[in-house]
């Protein structure tokens, strides 16, 4: 491994030069960081501290580790950070001009008009809309063995995103090929070939954007016109005080970010609690009992605080495996983390997938273990940003509190319908390559509960 200087800081600065390898040559070390991150991550930790460079993904990359470094990127005091530049390398082309692509005042002037989509009482309208959709999706299930559940939940949080978010009517066969176009669309972000090759990830991705653009397009004057209790009427009648509102080009952007953000997040977290509850059983009956202790067939807004126990499986589940596996920025101009040089157009990576796992952070950090969020212990308040999977500063996730009633409306329902579990020795086989899934979808031994 060459050890070497991404760039000498300005002399007399007092600044330090930040080190790291390249890795193999056109690839760099993105093969090593995307199939063993845990590993990689804490070697190059030990080798090179908390900033260090790398080759990744055909950018020279400088990835920051540990809370410290995480909040001095993403708070952005002097502003020296941009979020546009570096989504868009990974996903500018197929999530044009979403919200966390915008940056400073156009992203701030945005964020307040789509803030008035997530009011408490547009939560609470979501929520009671997903319920008996829930109970639809659920009671569909199949059980047996070999049921595979990340398979199954990303099919009920596609249709719930479809219902909740969208507020259309559409067949199966109409569902499926929005459906099918948003998982092109995301998988699109990580492909090696990052040009339009028939076939590929990358003209797939394109063709899925020109998809979902036009399915928008064509129902967006309805909504104008007639409004509703979906994320796609909010966006098109939000206004600020002032008398701001989105244009059509505004809303089908938001809308196609919006819809992958929700369900492929939610999908993840669910998947990751579901493996974790098939492993440790006695958590499972912990939080079927809370559940069934609750007396309701569904959550209403006013029980999502006493779902203690679900909410810290769900955060220990955010915190083994984060839905958005880093979070990527480019300097704008020259800046420093931790007094380390990081020259202007420098891509900057933090990785909250293996920040949360740090042991410098996290006591015993790959084990599962929910009660480190309980009252008397509270790890994750051992730094701000020690615990961060919604990000931090002006581009902390707006859709965070929707995340945490659609999980928690989720598992309440399934608890009371089923119980499952895997072999004593299975371990999923997680596949960090794009974001965060199990190769095999994750496969169990469901019960339906009498």
């Amino acid at each position: 491994m060459a050890t070497r200087v991404l760039a000498a800081p300005p002399p007399g600065s007092g600044l330090k030069p930040v080190v790291g390898d390249p890795g193999l040559p056109l690839v760099g070390n993105t093969l090593r960081v995307m199939r063993r991150p845990f590993e990689v991550s804490r070697e190059r930790y030990d080798l090179f501290g908390p900033v260090s460079w790398s080759w990744l993904l055909g950018q020279r990359t400088v990835t920051v580790q540990g809370p410290e470094a995480a909040e001095a990127v993403l708070v952005n005091r002097d502003k020296a950070f941009a979020n546009g530049p570096a989504w868009s390398f990974f996903i500018g082309p197929f999530f044009t001009r979403g919200i966390m692509l915008l940056d400073f005042e156009e992203h701030l002037h945005h964020r307040r008009i789509m803030q008035q989509a997530f009011t408490r009482q547009r939560l609470r309208a979501y929520q009671e809309t997903m319920a008996p959709s829930i109970g639809k999706g659920l009671d569909a299930w199949v059980p047996g063995r070999g049921f595979k559940v990340y398979d199954h939940v990303k099919q009920l949080t596609l249709d719930l995103a479809t219902d909740v978010f969208m507020g259309v009517d559409l067949d199966r066969a109409e569902a499926d090929r929005i459906n099918g176009a948003f998982v092109d669309a995301v998988r699109a972000g990580t492909a090696y070939v990052r040009f339009p090759v028939p076939g590929l990830r990358w003209h797939r991705g394109l063709r899925a954007r020109k998809t979902l653009e036009e399915f928008f397009r064509t129902h967006l004057p309805a909504k104008r016109r007639d409004g509703g209790g979906d994320l796609f009427a909010a966006l098109c009648a939000a206004e600020t005080d002032d008398g701001h509102r989105f244009t059509d080009e505004d809303v089908v952007n938001h809308m196609i970010f919006a819809l992958m953000a929700a369900h492929d997040t939610t999908t993840i977290t669910l998947t990751t609690m579901a493996y974790y509850l098939a492993r440790h059983p006695e958590w499972q009956e912990r939080l079927r009992d809370e559940s069934e202790a609750l007396g309701k067939p569904v959550l209403e807004p006013a029980d999502l605080d006493a779902m203690t126990g679900i909410d810290a499986v769900m955060k220990e589940a955010l915190r083994l495996v984060s839905p958005v596996p880093a979070l990527p920025r480019k300097a704008v101009k020259d800046t420093e983390v931790l007094g380390f040089h990081i020259p202007a157009g420098t891509t900057v990576v933090v990785p909250q997938l293996t920040n949360h796992r740090m042991p410098d952070v996290w006591p015993d950090p790959d084990r599962f273990d929910p009660d480190r969020f309980g009252p008397d212990r509270r790890e994750d308040k051992a730094h701000k940003y020690a615990w961060s999977p919604f990000g931090g500063g002006a581009h902390k996730c707006i859709g965070l509190h929707f995340a945490g009633m659609q999980v928690k409306s989720i598992m309440h329902q399934w608890l009371l319908r089923y119980r499952w579990s895997v072999p004593g020795r299975y371990t999923w086989p997680l596949d960090t390559t794009s974001l965060p899934s199990p190769k095999d979808g994750l496969p169990v031994h469901l019960e339906r509960l009498p």
